[in-house]
């Protein structure tokens, strides 16, 4: 698919983007060809579009230059898109930069590790008609879930884990939600719940991918208690280290904050865990911030995901069990 109708498509049927609104599209070099294939599609659709560059910086991230700082409060666009590249380190950067983009009611597509591929081939390769059956699938599931109580993930590879979602409501990444404007991650292909915090109990095991570090060359176990990250295993030194570091942030960064199930079927195994977590059949575990979820109370400054392969998943719903998900295949229906 073209790269700029890709982006007229991810604008128009899940940011709702009109005809002389407002946009401001925030790029890094290295994602320049992405920035600009969502600003020329925004100017197609009639939108007044800024194009604002990051200071080029070899280093991680770790404040908002002021440039870019007025650019934010003073443009007062309808839509945010945010378009920079996806390491682990700079997600308290990017966590300060979407709460000062969400200081007043704007859609946001934020979009850490997106690449040019993705739009041409992969999970934003969608049709205005595939985005309908995605949200289609995405609304039928969360009805499956509605009034689930408990979660259980399993896996071959000995993922046994069990966490609380009593009083948090599932939301999904696939449609904008006008009463919340929750931001969004561009692709998109998830149904999401935030897990109460002191409630995960059990073993992850990941053989695939995390966020922010990539593709996992060895396996990674977490063992889990009272809601926090207890024990790191990996034969792989760097990734544990990686691992190490994004938890080690402050309190609230070993302590569960997401868990999710992947829905897109155009999205593939990569690098960029950005489309990797949206892939049909899976689900991911993130431990860290989910202060904007519903009923969400982690104040972490970081975020990483862990992405659970074929897995099985039960839900508590009262006093019965259903399972929804066996061996990465919906059987809810």
């Amino acid at each position: 698919m073209d790269a700029r109708e890709a982006a007229r498509n991810a604008l128009g049927c899940v940011l709702e983007a009109k005809n002389g609104e407002r946009i401001t599209v925030i790029c890094d070099a290295e994602k320049r060809p992405v920035g600009e294939a969502f600003a020329h599609a925004a100017l197609d659709m009639g939108l007044y579009t800024r194009l604002v560059m990051l200071p080029e910086e070899k280093q991680a991230r770790k404040e908002i230059p002021p440039t870019l700082e007025a650019a934010v409060i003073e443009g007062r666009p309808d839509i945010f898109i945010n378009l920079m590249r996806g390491g682990s380190d700079e997600t308290p950067f990017r966590i300060q930069l979407t709460r000062l983009e969400k200081r007043r009611r704007v859609r946001l597509g934020h979009c850490p590790g997106i690449t040019l591929d993705m739009l041409t081939d992969g999970a934003l390769a969608l049709t205005a008609d595939e985005y309908r059956t995605l949200q289609g699938t995405a609304v039928e599931l969360m009805s499956v879930c509605q009034g689930a109580t408990g979660v259980r993930i399993q896996n071959k590879e000995g993922t046994d884990l069990r966490f609380s979602v009593a009083g948090r409501d599932f939301f999904t990444d696939t449609k904008l939600n006008w009463e919340t404007l929750k931001w969004m991650n561009l692709p998109v292909g998830e149904v999401i719940v935030g897990p109460v915090e002191t409630s995960a109990e059990g073993a992850l095991v990941c053989t695939t991918a995390v966020g922010g570090v990539g593709l996992l060359k060895k396996p990674i176990t977490l063992d889990v208690k009272g809601g926090k990250v207890q024990k790191i295993q990996c034969a792989d030194a760097s990734a544990k280290t990686a691992v190490e570091k994004a938890q080690s942030v402050d309190a609230w960064a070993s302590r569960i904050g997401e868990f999710a199930f992947g829905l897109n079927t155009h999205a593939r195994m990569m690098q960029e865990f950005l489309e990797t977590e949206k892939m049909a059949g899976t689900v991911h575990v993130a431990f860290g911030n989910n202060a904007d979820y519903p009923g969400g109370k982690n104040m972490s400054k970081t975020h990483m995901d862990f992405l659970i392969a074929a897995p099985t998943v039960t839900l508590e719903i009262g006093a019965a069990k259903k399972v929804v998900v066996k061996e990465g295949k919906f059987v809810y229906k």
